[in-house]
């Protein structure tokens, strides 16, 4: 599966356009990395536990864009895009979309 945040693939070329392929995720923080992060504010530095929570919720959401275009028939996603928002106090939903498509060889 060829993933791109671009509207084309070098050597490729779009043969059929599919639709929108999507996936996301829910998390909320935990209260004791909060403490931590609060710490850390005081003196600076990353926040590790949060860097580590969007790596993983960013990979989770890829990948079930990923099975939904798979799901459509496509060989890959182009156009990709990340986004964020804010559920409630200390949640926050990572949606990841873009455009389902066949490439073929040029």
């Amino acid at each position: 599966m060829i993933i791109v945040t671009t509207a084309d693939v070098k050597g490729k070329r779009v043969v059929k356009v599919l639709g929108l392929a999507k996936g996301n995720t829910v998390r909320a923080r935990h209260v004791g990395q909060d403490v931590v992060a609060f710490l850390k504010n005081l003196v600076g530095g990353e926040v590790g536990n949060y860097t580590k929570l969007l790596a993983e919720s960013r990979e989770q959401a890829l990948d079930r864009m990923i099975s939904d275009a798979q799901s459509q028939g496509a060989n890959a996603v182009i156009m990709v895009r990340f986004q964020t928002s804010m559920i409630m106090a200390g949640t926050a939903e990572l949606l990841v979309y873009g455009t389902a498509v066949v490439l073929a060889d040029e």
